[in-house]
């Protein structure tokens, strides 16, 4: 069987994790436990998963030229998963993670530049080295596409040529950012954040109809270890989450969505019960990432 090729599209990091007893106070210096240093971001941990998982993941983003790109790219590589770095020109550093994880907890936090001043534009010059397919050819390469909402001048191009070739389209929806509401319009498939707030709603339920109101067919929030409340034509519920013990959190829903987006393509049409089944195999593949420390350990068990 051909193994299924997803695009992801949106921000790669360099992530620099240190696992700590407790987040140091003012002027406090302490020493980790452990260092993890992975190429990080949202897209770029869903497109690993997916990899991981059996797919074939191409990732499109932008990392650039600096000296630490080359832990990024080497990293990726490692994993088998495909760049098109729309930054590849760009001296200046990567935007870079400082992860600190509690070890008592799992708990993170979290400091980075994300894509902010970095604005990349889609691939439409098949004449450019620096694009290595223009965005049609890009899009009829994939079988589905997964957003994280940031570089969004891309995402919203890709999203809308993904949506005319008729590829499915899969959003994580890990805050508001703007130009969101213009990118549900070529969304298919929304799994949220309990922080991801539209305007005007407060909780779940008022996400899930405000997504709904907005074009997305398929639409879902998480809250770590609770159940997920999703939604679709006819109804909607609540999906199970295995217990887990946690060692750390970060990057689960970054797993979850890459899962998601390789479950769903097994489906030829989606329904509920294809839907559902998708969301809990993929909460159950993101359980396993929390129990070990960093964004990579669970790559090598189970």
């Amino acid at each position: 069987m051909a193994r299924t090729e997803g695009l992801f599209v949106g921000l790669c990091t360099l992530d620099v994790i240190q696992l700590v007893d407790h987040v140091p106070g003012p002027d406090e210096k302490l020493t980790a436990r452990e260092q993890v240093v992975a190429a990080g971001g949202p897209a770029t941990g869903a497109a690993v998963a997916f990899g991981r998982l059996g797919g074939r993941s191409h990732l499109l983003t932008g990392i650039g030229s600096h000296p630490l790109a080359l832990g990024i790219r080497a990293d990726l590589d490692a994993l088998g998963v495909r760049v098109t770095d729309l930054a590849a020109g760009r001296a200046e550093p990567p935007a870079v993670s400082s992860i600190l994880v509690t070890a008592s907890t799992g708990a993170r936090a979290v400091a980075s530049t994300n894509a902010t001043g970095r604005r990349l534009r889609p691939p439409t010059d098949p004449d450019d080295p620096n694009d290595l397919n223009d965005l049609d050819e890009l899009v009829a390469s994939c079988d589905i596409a997964e957003f994280d909402g940031h570089h969004m001048e891309l995402a919203l191009a890709v999203a809308a040529a993904a949506r005319t070739a008729g590829r499915p389209t899969v959003l994580d929806a890990g805050s508001w950012k703007d130009g969101t509401d213009r990118l549900l319009r070529s969304i298919d498939v929304a799994v949220c954040s309990a922080d991801f707030h539209p305007p005007g709603t407060a909780t779940p339920a008022e996400t899930l109809e405000f997504l709904r109101d907005h074009g997305v067919t398929w639409t879902a929030v998480t809250d770590g270890g609770a159940p997920i409340a999703w939604a679709g034509p006819g109804g909607g519920g609540l999906v199970h989450v295995p217990e887990t013990r946690v060692v750390d959190t970060l990057g689960a829903g970054d797993v979850l969505h890459g899962a998601l987006t390789h479950h769903l393509t097994a489906h030829a049409t989606l329904d509920a019960p294809s839907f559902t089944d998708a969301l809990a195999r993929a909460a159950a593949v993101a359980s396993r990432a929390c129990a070990s420390f960093g964004t990579r350990a669970w790559l090598t068990e189970g």
